[in-house]
């Protein structure tokens, strides 16, 4: 079965990318969490889920 590429060169741009040390990710507290929800899905009326624009009908 044929490769698209050599086996030798696997992995070459990974080894060659900068290590970056872990980013502290702070979530937001849960009030605020809960404001911008709840401005979202009342204030301007979008769903919840993935599909929330309902503007544009397919």
């Amino acid at each position: 079965m044929p490769t698209h590429g050599s086996l030798t060169k696997a992995g070459k741009v990974r080894s060659q990318t900068p290590k970056l040390e872990k980013q502290k990710k702070i979530s937001p507290n849960p009030r605020v969490r809960n404001k911008k929800t709840f401005y979202k899905r009342y204030s301007l009326n979008r769903k919840s889920g993935q599909n929330w624009d309902t503007s544009t009908k397919r």
